[in-house]
């Protein structure tokens, strides 16, 4: 399992629901909370380790206990607004002011298959929403003003070009 980035395609498309949790799924979320965890993040989304199921792993405090693994997320309620700088793991080195709402209601289910429910604020309100934003083939630079956006472009052209490297490479077009 390794991580997407930037322009890869898997990126854009909406993720399957996971309707049955099989031992092969288990360890391919295993999988992607460690890899999570190699990159030093706060939340991981399938599509971001090549796989189109809706499973998020977030781990906003790093403390590697409780559940961490959440199966067919969904935020049932928002309230309030904040403004704040946000990143990701599949968009490296590109980082924006981007408007969440402040505290969200999430309902998922756990690898057990038991749902949960939890109130988060803040940052877990943050993560919570751009992971399962993930889900829906939406990247937080999707959520930009398009005067901000033009300012990122060239960060995002420099990624696009770093992509397309290695595939004229493998076909022997390239310099």
């Amino acid at each position: 399992m390794r991580l997407h980035t930037y322009p890869d395609r898997i990126l854009r498309a909406a993720c399957l629901p996971v309707r049955e949790i099989t031992d092969h799924d288990l360890a391919r979320m295993q999988e992607m909370l460690e890899l999570m965890y190699s990159l030093q993040g706060i939340g991981l989304a399938g599509p971001q380790a090549g796989w189109s199921s809706q499973v998020v792993t977030i781990d906003v405090a790093g403390e590697r206990q409780g559940e961490r693994i959440f199966i067919n997320p969904r935020i049932i309620s928002a309230e309030g607004e904040v403004e704040d700088e946000e990143g990701c793991l599949s968009i490296p080195g590109i980082r924006a002011q981007i408007r969440r709402a402040q505290r969200v209601i999430v309902a998922a289910y756990t690898v057990r298959g038991e749902r949960t429910e939890q109130t988060v604020e803040g940052l877990a309100a943050r993560a919570w929403q751009h992971e399962i934003d993930h889900l829906k083939g939406i990247l937080f630079i999707d959520r930009l003003d398009p005067t901000t956006l033009m300012g990122l472009r060239q960060g995002l052209k420099e990624l696009e070009k770093g992509a397309a490297e290695p595939a004229r490479r493998q076909s022997g077009r390239g310099a």
